[in-house]
C-alpha cells in the first residue's frame, strides 16, 4: 500500500468536530424519524490520502507466498470515459494468489487468501465512531471487477469480536463499472470462514468495519477496483430483479452445504 503522511489523518478533535456535526443535522433537519433519501458514504477512494484509512491484509502476514497490493488509481480526463474507466479516483486491489505453504511454518495448514479493509475509525467525544446503516435497506459498491470470488465482508461490535458478516460479491459486468446492492439482511455471520450457527442478526446500528477478501483459494493473479461503499436505500425495478438471483458462494455449513445467497432465511437465520 502507497505510504501516506499520518498528519493527513483526522485526530480526535476532528473526528469529534464531524460527528458532532453529523448529528447535528439530523437534529436540526428530523433525519432520524424519516426514512434517508440520501447515501451515506462508508468509504470513497476519490482522493489518494483515503489509502491511508485502510488495512492490506493477505497470506503474506503468515509467511505465505500470495502477494496484494492496494493502489490509488487518478481519475480518467477523456470526456466520455468507457464502461472500462472512471471519471473518479479509485483504489485498485490486485496481486497474485498463492497456495504454497510456509516450509518453516508446520502449524499454517491454509494459505492463498488476500483482502482488505477500513482501519476501526477511532473514538470521539461521543464515544466510538460506528456506523449506523439501521435507516438503509441496502449496501452498494460501485466497482470494477474481474470476475473472480470476492466477498464482502462486515465487521460489528457483536459479543464475539472475530465474527465476520458476509455476502458473495456479484459482478454482472466483468470488466465493466457496475454498482452492485446487497441487501442487509443476506449477509451470512461466519468466523474464520465458517458459518456459525445458529445465525444472529446483524448489528447495523454498530457497523465497525467494511471490507472485500478473495478466499477461493484459485492461484493466479487477481484485480478489483473500488471507487466507494455506501449505505442506500435507492433500487431501481430493474436493480430489483438482479438482486433476486439465487447464486451458491463457496461458504458451507458445518453439514457441508453450500450456502445459497438469496435464500429466505430460516429459523434464526438473519432477518
Amino acid at each position: 500500500m502507497r505510504a501516506t503522511p499520518q498528519l493527513l489523518g483526522k485526530g480526535f478533535w476532528g473526528r469529534s468536530l464531524d460527528e458532532f456535526k453529523r448529528v447535528g443535522l439530523i437534529s436540526l433537519t428530523g433525519a432520524a424519524t424519516q426514512v434517508p433519501t440520501q447515501p451515506y458514504v462508508l468509504t470513497s477512494f476519490h482522493n489518494p490520502e483515503s489509502l491511508a484509512d485502510h488495512k492490506l491484509m493477505s497470506d503474506a502476514d503468515i509467511g505465505g507466498f500470495s502477494k496484494a497490493s492496494f493502489d490509488w488509481i487518478p481519475p480518467v480526463t477523456t470526456p466520455n470515459p468507457s464502461p472500462s474507466e472512471n471519471k473518479n479516483g479509485h483504489a485498485k486491489f490486485h496481486g497474485n494468489i498463492s497456495i504454497e505453504l510456509p516450509p518453516n511454518r508446520p502449524e499454517v495448514h491454509r494459505s492463498g487468501y488476500a483482502a482488505w479493509r477500513t482501519r476501526d475509525r477511532g473514538y470521539s467525544l461521543f464515544g466510538k465512531l460506528l456506523w449506523d446503516v439501521d435507516p438503509y435497506a441496502y449496501l452498494a459498491l460501485r466497482i470494477k471487477s474481474d470476475g473472480r470470488k470476492y466477498f464482502v465482508n462486515l465487521q460489528t461490535e457483536s459479543i464475539v469480536y472475530t465474527d465476520i458478516h458476509q455476502h458473495r460479491l456479484y459482478a454482472r459486468r466483468p470488466g465493466e463499472w457496475e454498482t452492485v446492492l446487497i441487501k442487509w439482511n443476506e449477509f451470512v455471520r461466519t468466523n474464520h470462514g465458517m458459518v456459525v450457527e445458529p445465525q444472529s442478526e446483524l448489528l447495523r446500528q454498530k457497523v465497525r468495519t467494511v471490507g472485500i477478501g478473495l478466499i477461493d483459494r484459485v492461484p493466479g493473479p487477481f484485480e478489483l477496483c473500488i471507487e466507494r461503499i455506501w449505505a442506500t436505500n435507492g433500487l431501481s425495478q430493474e436493480d430489483k430483479l438482479e438482486d433476486a438471483r439465487l447464486e451458491e458462494g463457496s461458504l458451507t455449513t458445518k453439514h457441508g452445504e453450500k450456502i445459497r445467497w438469496g435464500d429466505e432465511p430460516k429459523g434464526n437465520g438473519p432477518s
